[in-house]
């Protein structure tokens, strides 16, 4: 017998509510529904060039930082505009940065959180998933807490504020950071990467830099007490013990925009777009926003970002049943964030992970636990190639008329911004989030957005309690105010179970 269930998804931002079909123990649909509409876009319209850079990072609290660097890019493209090096050296830190805090947070704070559900309470790791994951008390959510806040602070020394600052502009920073501040940034940074290495990973990163694929995996998870009992070490026997690993497949389709080059040198590495083992340069001309289930006027709202617009449909149709639109990469449903990121980067543990087990529901935990490794050696990189004395900014000719786009991989996957301008006003705004990405609906082809094809063939042990829905779509670390905004449901519930917190 088939059951239908709605579930809220509130946990971070935003609004989400998740449809699934239940037969037999086994989800055979899914919807993910965004419950808000976002106007952010019809909002910039007739505005000054630059108010995008005030307006947009306000979009989302968590990845501001993102917004703001994707909107001045997007200037930066119309006037041809160059960056000062050490501009560029900030800009790469405060987006690391924002990156940094946000994927250990997502982990302790979001995710684990479900691993303290009733229905796991008769198993003999429940009584440390307690001790480590309540929300609000567990040990590992207040520790990630204590030592994660003070990541922003090295945004906030370095450009004034966060989130929702202001100090990136087309030509680099408006800031001049003291050596006295860059020493304090490397100090921050210096004792975060003493706590991830002591609580989280249980041995040093060049350490577990070593371990390359599944079986040296688990040969290191058994070499020392501290692997096994490190925040790391239990999180994975966790998520083997309780099937994590062998829920949320999706498409096997994925996609990673331009990220800072290696080094200390400027350029940024192109991105790509894995499908099914074919690994090709991305190309932002090749993406597309489809509106056949999602809630806007067919006419003119879908297409290439730099044409389409934003048409809210206010009657209702039973077919169009988002907020989100459908963004597609030559004509595929990709997905974005740490593991794409990973995969295309070619990090050889999670590409040997996915390989022999699949993508999953862990293998996109592990994939943001581990980011930091690599964003802490960059950070120290960046920092130490900058040069006080030299400018930070680059004069920019004030942009008036032209197209232009801005693309960041920012916490949770692949951003865009695109913009054109007329007269020295906004003529046209569009923005793509990787939850855009990651929770679009259907298609006009109907094949299922990333997440509900993730969650087609999850077990349900449960349909009153099915915890195994959170897991797959929490591990896509959902920012649903990126997304949507501002709307109203009347008389209508916004779900009919209660996940977590």
């Amino acid at each position: 017998m088939a059951k239908t269930v709605y579930m809220p998804m509130n946990r971070v931002e935003g609004d989400l509510e998740v449809k699934v079909t239940i037969e037999n123990g086994i989800v055979s649909d899914a919807w993910m529904i965004g419950s808000m509409y976002r106007g952010i876009e019809n909002m910039l319209i007739g505005r000054n060039s630059l108010d995008g850079l005030v307006i947009t990072p306000r979009i989302c609290g968590i990845c501001s930082t993102s917004h703001l660097l994707t909107a001045a890019m997007a200037l930066e493209n119309i006037t041809g505009t160059a960056v000062s090096p050490n501009g560029l050296l900030v800009r790469n830190i405060a987006l690391a940065a924002e990156k940094l805090q946000s994927d250990l947070r997502h982990i302790f704070l979001m995710f684990a959180a479900d691993l303290t559900a009733e229905g796991y309470a008769a198993h003999d790791l429940y009584p440390e998933i307690v001790r480590r994951y309540q929300p609000f008390q567990g040990s590992a959510v207040v520790a990630t807490i204590l030592a994660t806040k003070k990541i922003p602070e090295i945004i906030a020394i370095l450009g004034g504020q966060w989130p929702h600052s202001s100090f990136i502009v087309p030509g680099g920073i408006t800031s001049q950071p003291s050596e006295a501040d860059l020493r304090q940034c490397r100090l921050l940074l210096s004792e975060f990467r003493r706590w991830y290495e002591q609580r989280v990973l249980g041995c040093s990163r060049d350490r577990f830099a070593a371990v390359t694929n599944c079986r040296q995996l688990e040969d290191w998870l058994d070499e020392r007490p501290e692997h096994h009992g490190g925040e790391l070490g239990f999180f994975l026997r966790c998520g083997q013990a309780f099937g994590l690993d062998g829920i949320g497949r999706s498409h096997d389709c994925y996609l990673s925009g331009p990220e800072p080059a290696e080094g200390s040198g400027p350029g940024a590495s192109c991105g790509g777009f894995l499908h099914k083992g074919t690994l090709s340069e991305f190309d932002q001309q090749r993406i597309v926003e489809q509106v056949k289930h999602a809630r806007y006027q067919d006419l003119n709202s879908g297409g290439h970002p730099a044409e389409a617009e934003t048409h809210p449909l206010e009657t209702i149709d039973p077919e169009k049943y988002s907020w989100c639109k459908a963004p597609r990469y030559n004509g595929f449903p990709p997905e974005t964030g740490a593991l794409a990121e990973a995969l295309i980067r070619q990090d050889p543990l999670l590409t040997d992970l996915v390989a022999t087990r699949g993508a999953s529901a862990l293998a996109r935990a592990l994939a943001r636990m581990l980011r930091p490794a690599h964003i802490l050696r960059q950070m120290e990189q960046w920092l130490g190639a900058m040069t006080t004395g030299e400018s930070y900014y680059q004069p920019a000719g004030s942009p008036a008329n032209g197209s232009g786009f801005g693309l960041v991989q920012a916490p949770r996957g692949l951003l865009g911004h695109w913009v054109q301008l007329n007269g020295g006003y906004i003529d046209h705004y569009q923005v793509i989030t990787p939850t855009s990405w990651n929770a679009s609906p259907r298609d006009d082809r109907d094949l299922r957005g990333p997440i509900e094809e993730a969650l087609v063939g999850t077990p349900i042990r449960n349909p009153e309690d099915p915890v195994e829905v959170g897991h797959v779509v929490r591990s896509f670390d959902l920012c649903m105010v990126c997304s949507v905004h501002a709307f109203s449901k009347k008389n209508r519930s916004l779900g009919r179970l209660r996940l977590g917190i």
